[in-house]
C-alpha cells in the first residue's frame, strides 16, 4: 500500500508542476495555494484518469488540496475498484459521412435562424510594428489552417440533415491585403475596413470559417484582421492560436519544426463522434436527472430594474462598463476564498449573485456560467467549438451570511462542473422553461470568467529585426 501510495504521490506532483508551471512540488503542498483554480482543476483530473486509471469527482479536490491527503484518496479509491480506462478518442474514417458535435449542432442552428448573421463572428486584430515578412506571415496562417481541421471544416445540410466536409489542407487560409499608404484618409479607411471585416457574414456550406486582412499603413506598419465564426473556434482556441503561429514564425529557432510535425492523437470530427457515443445510456440519463432536478421550478426570467421596457425580441445590441478591482481589494479577495476553500472565481459568483438578488429582490437565481468543456487531454491542443454553458442556480434565501452563502456557491459552482458533459441545448429541452423572444431561456445574466491566458503573439525573427505585435480582441464573444 505505502508503495502505491508513493507512486500516486509522485504521478500526482508531475502533473501539478506541469500545469502550475512549477518545478518542485511536496507532497505538503495544497493545490489551491499554489495557484490552481477550477479550470486547472479540471485538467488535473483528466491527467489523473490517464496516468492513475481512476475518475475522481471535483468534489474530493476540493475536499483533499494537499498533495499526500489527495494521493490517500485515490489510494482508497483504487483499492475499492481498481484502476480502470476511458474510452479513448479514435480516428474516425474521412470517407464516411462527418457528424457535428453537440456544440457545433447548436450553433448550426441557430446561424439557420439568423442566416447571413454576424453575432457569432470572432473577429482579433494585431498592429505589426517593423518589417513584415509578408510571404513568411502567409505560410504560417497557411501551416496553422493545414493542422487544425476544425479550421477547415465546412457545414453542408443535404435534406436538412447537417454533417461536417473538411477542406483540404492545401487550400490556404484566405487573406485579402489592403494598401493604405498613399492614403490621406488612411485612419477613416482602417475604421471602414474593420466594420466590414467583422460584419461579412461567413457561408457555413462553402467556408472557410476563417479568413484575414492584411492592411499596410507604412512600410513597418501593418493591420492584421483575422475573424473566425465562433463553430470552429472559441476563446480557448484563440490562446492555441497565437501560441503556435508564434511558435511557426521565423526565427523561433527549434520549436518550429516540432509543432509542424505534430500530429495531432485526435481531431475535433474525432471527438465529436466519441462525444455522442461517450454521452450514452447511464451516463446520460445521469447528467440529465441532475440537471431535471437542479433547475426544476427555477425562476424562468431575472426581474432586473431597466430604465426602459424590454423590448419585444431580444437583439446582440450592448456596451462595456469597465470595473478596475485593485491589488488590494483582489489580495483581500483571494484570502477570503481560501479561508472558505473557495476559488476565486467562486468567491465573485456568490457576490455577484448578492448583487443580483438585491437589485432584483429575487433570492432564487440561475446565473449562467461558460464553460471551457476541455477535459479530454487529447483536445486541449486543439483548435475547435468545445465550450459549453452551465447555468447555476444560487441560493439566497434565509439571509445566508458570507460563510453560508460562499458555501452554497461553492458547491453549486462543483457539482455544475461534475456535470458540465450534457449540452446546454439539451439541458433546455430536459427543463422545458417558458420560451418567449424577448429573453433567453433559463438565465438572463451570466458571469464568464476568462483566466485561460492568451499569449502574446511574438514574431521575433522576421526579416530584418521582426516585429512587434499588438493584439486587441474586437468581440463581444465570451471567451472560456
Amino acid at each position: 500500500m505505502r508503495r502505491r501510495s508513493g507512486e500516486v504521490e509522485t504521478a500526482l506532483a508531475a502533473i501539478w508542476a506541469e500545469l502550475l508551471g512549477i518545478e518542485r512540488i511536496g507532497r505538503h503542498d495544497n493545490f489551491f495555494e499554489l495557484g490552481g483554480h477550477s479550470l486547472l482543476a479540471v485538467q488535473l483530473l483528466s491527467r489523473l484518469s490517464q496516468a492513475v486509471g481512476v475518475e475522481l469527482p471535483l468534489a474530493t479536490l476540493f475536499a483533499k488540496p494537499v498533495l499526500s491527503d489527495l494521493a490517500a484518496s485515490i489510494v482508497e479509491l483504487l483499492s475499492r475498484a481498481g484502476p480502470h480506462d476511458l474510452p479513448a478518442i479514435a480516428a474516425v474514417s474521412r470517407h464516411e459521412p462527418l457528424v457535428l458535435s453537440f456544440a457545433q449542432q447548436r450553433l448550426w442552428f441557430l446561424a439557420q435562424l439568423d442566416e447571413g448573421g454576424t453575432n457569432y463572428h470572432m473577429p482579433l486584430g494585431w498592429r505589426l510594428r517593423g518589417a513584415l515578412n509578408r510571404s513568411a506571415w502567409q505560410r504560417s496562417l497557411d501551416r496553422l489552417f493545414a493542422r487544425h481541421e476544425a479550421l477547415r471544416s465546412v457545414f453542408v445540410a443535404p435534406q436538412g440533415k447537417p454533417r461536417v466536409e473538411v477542406l483540404p489542407p492545401d487550400a490556404g487560409l484566405p487573406v485579402v491585403e489592403h494598401d493604405l499608404r498613399d492614403r490621406p484618409d488612411a485612419q477613416a479607411a482602417l475604421s471602414d475596413l474593420c466594420h466590414e471585416e467583422a460584419h461579412t457574414p461567413f457561408d457555413l456550406a462553402r467556408g472557410p470559417l476563417i479568413r484575414g486582412r492584411l492592411i499596410r499603413m507604412s512600410d513597418d506598419d501593418h493591420v492584421f484582421l483575422l475573424t473566425q465564426h465562433h463553430i470552429v473556434s472559441d476563446g480557448w482556441s484563440m490562446g492555441v492560436l497565437v501560441r503556435e503561429l508564434s511558435q511557426s514564425l521565423p526565427g523561433v529557432r527549434g520549436r518550429a519544426a516540432t509543432i509542424l510535425c505534430r500530429r495531432w492523437r485526435s481531431s475535433t470530427p474525432d471527438y465529436a463522434a466519441w462525444q455522442r457515443q461517450w454521452l450514452s445510456g447511464e451516463r446520460l440519463q445521469t447528467q440529465a436527472q441532475y440537471w431535471r432536478d437542479t433547475l426544476y421550478g427555477a425562476p424562468a426570467r431575472l426581474a432586473l430594474p431597466t430604465d426602459w421596457p424590454r423590448p419585444a425580441q431580444q437583439s446582440f445590441a450592448g456596451a462595456s462598463v469597465p470595473v478596475v478591482i485593485d491589488a488590494d481589494l483582489t489580495r483581500g479577495l483571494k484570502r477570503l476564498s481560501r479561508q472558505h476553500g473557495t476559488t476565486l472565481f467562486m468567491t465573485m459568483l456568490a457576490a455577484w449573485a448578492a448583487v443580483l438578488s438585491r437589485l432584483s429582490g429575487q433570492d432564487d437565481l440561475v446565473i449562467g456560467v461558460p464553460s471551457a468543456n476541455r477535459c479530454r487531454r487529447e483536445i486541449e491542443e486543439l483548435i475547435g467549438f468545445f465550450v459549453n454553458t452551465l447555468a447555476l442556480r444560487i441560493d439566497l434565501s434565509g439571509e445566508p451570511s458570507v460563510s453560508d452563502l460562499l458555501e452554497r456557491t461553492r458547491r453549486a459552482a462543483l457539482t455544475a462542473q461534475e456535470h458540465q458533459d450534457l449540452p446546454f441545448e439539451q439541458v433546455v429541452d430536459i427543463v422545458q422553461p417558458p420560451r418567449h423572444l424577448d429573453h433567453t431561456p433559463l438565465f438572463q445574466v451570466m458571469l464568464a470568467w476568462q483566466n485561460n491566458t492568451v499569449e502574446s503573439l511574438d514574431l521575433a525573427g522576421s526579416e530584418r529585426g521582426g516585429c512587434r505585435a499588438r493584439s486587441s480582441n474586437r468581440s463581444s464573444s465570451i471567451w472560456n
